[in-house]
């Protein structure tokens, strides 16, 4: 059987993926040297930017122009460059900055993991131990503390950002208590007892982590009054009862970890109350491209995995939750609405 030869587009887009290291790497570079800071409100020279950065001119001027390719900044006459709507979120005082998730994407760590794909597929288990020497985490805080602080701040952005779309996302008519499990600093929930006066919420996560809970919800803060800080481990024990419980971006274990963290919710709620699971989709999604890597990153450094919707409702009705519908949140995010099986 012949078949046809394949189109000059089809070649061209398959020789621009397999160079995706080069564009990652290009983006890293400008947020490392802070082009995107200063790079003003009108277009620049290349001389004057190299000035400004303390970089040569020639090779910065390559860089520019490899990523106005993609968007990230645009080349106007006389050799000078200006934003796009994709440059201005590598800077570091943009509303919805992207600069420290660009920079956790591309940590030195990601470029040894990544050619070892394959292995992790032929044998499903994370590579980063046979890499490394240790599992994730404690090589992150142990050998890499500078990528650990640039994780701190990608997943500070990426939560702040989340959380005002989830505030306005949720309905909280008849709820007067919430957790969020597993919730990080509490950004969510901060969120949600700043939009409803009379909420009062409980933040549950590991205990070094609500010692580093957002200002408003700690003693003293502007929330405190109504913000509960406990410490634990939701895959151990859910000992809070609330009309609402927030599970976000945390079900990404293997399934018998998410399993038990479903089965504890049920244990500590009545039957009826809400449980609202917030995820990233490997399916169904607008935001697939970023969602899959995701998945094959997690895959790579812990053996954990981003869920498809089908496998999701699965794991929250066998634990004995009513699914009752997923909603968009934002292009990024599913909400599985649930209630509690009587």
């Amino acid at each position: 059987m012949t078949s046809a030869p394949p189109s000059p587009q089809a070649a061209m887009r398959l020789r621009e993926l397999v160079f995706g290291a080069a564009c990652a790497a290009a983006v890293r570079a400008a947020a490392r040297l802070g082009v995107a800071d200063a790079l003003g409100d009108t277009p620049t020279s290349v001389t004057d930017l190299a000035a400004a950065l303390d970089t040569e001119p020639r090779p910065l001027r390559r860089l520019m122009r490899a990523l106005t390719c993609y968007g990230i900044f645009a080349e106007t006459t006389d050799d000078r460059f200006e934003h796009t709507e994709m440059s201005r979120l590598l800077r570091e005082d943009a509303p919805n900055s992207l600069r420290y998730i660009s920079l956790w994407c591309t940590e030195p760590w990601t470029w040894e993991a990544w050619p070892k794909l394959d292995e992790a597929v032929r044998s499903g288990r994370n590579v980063f131990p046979d890499l490394f020497g240790k599992e994730f985490f404690d090589y992150l805080h142990s050998d890499a503390s500078d990528s650990a602080k640039v994780f701190d701040k990608a997943m500070t952005a990426s939560s702040r950002q989340s959380a005002h779309d989830l505030a306005e996302y949720l309905d909280l008519t008849g709820v007067d208590s919430v957790v969020d499990i597993g919730g990080g600093q509490g950004h969510v929930l901060a969120s949600l007892l700043e939009k409803h006066p009379a909420l009062h919420g409980t933040l549950l996560d590991l205990p070094k982590v609500v010692a580093g809970a957002e200002p408003r919800l700690q003693d003293g803060g502007a929330f405190s009054a109504r913000a509960r800080l406990v410490p634990g481990d939701c895959r151990v024990e859910i000992p809070v009862r609330a009309d609402l419980y927030i599970i976000k971006n945390i079900l990404e274990w293997d399934d018998e970890s998410t399993r038990r963290t479903l089965a504890n919710v049920v244990a500590a709620a009545r039957p009826g109350a809400r449980v609202v699971v917030v995820e990233n989709l490997v399916d169904d999604s607008p935001s697939m491209r970023f969602t899959t890597a995701m998945d094959l990153m997690l895959l790579l450094n812990v053996g954990g995995a981003k869920h498809s919707k089908e496998s999701m409702v699965r794991l929250m009705e066998d634990a004995g939750l009513d699914v009752e519908g997923v909603h968009l949140v934002n292009p990024y995010l599913h909400a599985f609405e649930a209630t509690v099986r009587g």
